[in-house]
């Protein structure tokens, strides 16, 4: 959310920055709906959902990484992409 907040005639960079945050809170959200849902559910689907989730976090983690007074964000996208890959195992 914080990353919808930079200005969208900024610098290429905090636009890339902007697009990623929220395309990566757009991710997470779909990826949390996909859990949620209580039909069942194509094992291999959630794995690829949560593999596109825990690409996308790492991706925006490391741009929010480079970003001044991005650092806590950054932290959050890392923690996300984590507990995406020990759900992959779970699933194992």
């Amino acid at each position: 959310m914080r990353a919808s907040l930079l200005d969208p005639d900024g610098t290429e960079r905090q636009e890339r920055v902007r697009r990623l945050g929220i395309m990566c809170a757009e991710v997470c959200d779909a990826t949390c709906r996909t859990l949620s849902e209580q039909s069942p559910q194509d094992e291999d689907g959630i794995r690829v959902q949560l593999e596109w989730c825990r690409s996308v976090c790492l991706e925006c983690a490391h741009a929010f990484a480079e970003h001044p007074g991005a650092e806590s964000a950054a932290a959050v996208c890392r923690a996300c992409a984590v507990a995406c890959t020990d759900f992959m195992v779970a699933l194992d």
